[in-house]
């Protein structure tokens, strides 16, 4: 896939920056007819990959899944958060990779482990794991300079149909927004089916964090929100990849921040779960490069 020379967008197709104009209306003239992956860098600060780079992302990919596999076959109860930690840390460190959380703008530990309310950047400690919790482990490594991001939610021991529920509506709605992804949709289209699913199983998509661009950085652009409308926002085109991990709530979507400046809360103290994958956007669809099922 030669994003440079091959994807091109023809003169009367609606034009890939969401105006809703055509495309020799819009950027054809003011960008001269330049190929996607220049167009969308300049337009949206938007690094399309090309073959090399998403092998080396794949390549990352795999050892994050390696790296949420090894979590479950040990996580349990009576382990401590910082257990996971260190579990992460060391395999990372022995595959020759790096751990891309620690130091990440002061962040301390080497994955993010978040146990019932926390809704995402719980900070792993000595809060230890009790039989019925929900804990989700939020993956990224960089090997070789490349970045991927995976996390799923987990069941320690035998779990409450609520926490049940809230992680099966997590993992589906991972699934339906995956499943929106392709070359023409939008990235309101991510977010709208996600949403719309989520709230008509009486739970709420947070607001405040989304999915990204990922493969260069640890965050690139663009943000992937788990709400929205249909139609709306940057159009996909092949060569994008990025993550897709909403944070549902299985009470209102409301969240507070703590003193720690990092660990997420529900507000209102519901469980809150998450599954996020990292996907590449190819000409006919998708591909996870951090497969898992769903």
């Amino acid at each position: 896939m030669d994003i440079g020379k091959t994807i091109k967008v023809r003169r009367n197709d609606p034009c890939p920056c969401g105006s809703g104009l055509k495309y020799k209306r819009c950027c054809l003239t003011s960008k001269h007819g330049l190929d996607l992956k220049t167009l969308y860098f300049e337009r949206f600060r938007i690094r399309l990959k090309e073959p090399g780079a998403i092998e080396g992302i794949r390549k990352t990919a795999r050892l994050v899944l390696e790296t949420l596999d090894l979590v479950e076959t040990r996580i349990r109860a009576g382990m401590a958060a910082e257990e996971i930690n260190s579990l992460v840390h060391e395999f990372t460190l022995r595959n020759g990779a790096i751990p891309a959380p620690l130091h990440y703008h002061g962040f301390p530990k080497s994955v993010c482990v978040s146990v019932n309310e926390v809704v995402c950047h719980g900070i792993p400690g000595n809060r230890v794991l009790e039989e019925g919790d929900i804990v989700n482990v939020d993956v990224t490594t960089i090997l070789n300079g490349y970045y991927a991001d995976a996390g799923k939610t987990f069941l320690v021991g035998s779990v409450g149909a609520e926490g049940q529920k809230i992680v099966r509506v997590a993992r589906e709605s991972l699934r339906i927004g995956l499943a929106t992804v392709r070359p023409g949709n939008t990235i309101g289209d991510i977010g709208a089916a996600i949403q719309g699913y989520a709230e008509r199983e009486g739970c709420s998509v947070v607001r405040e964090f989304t999915g990204h661009g990922v493969g260069f950085a640890f965050h690139e652009a663009p943000q992937i929100p788990h709400f929205g409308k249909k139609g709306e926002g940057i159009v996909l085109v092949p060569g994008m990849v990025f993550t897709v991990e909403p944070m549902i709530n299985l009470g209102k979507k409301e969240i507070v921040i703590l003193d720690d400046e990092w660990t997420v809360v529900t507000k209102d103290g519901s469980l809150s779960a998450q599954f996020e994958q990292t996907v590449l956007v190819t000409e006919t669809g998708y591909e996870s490069l951090t497969p898992f099922d769903l």
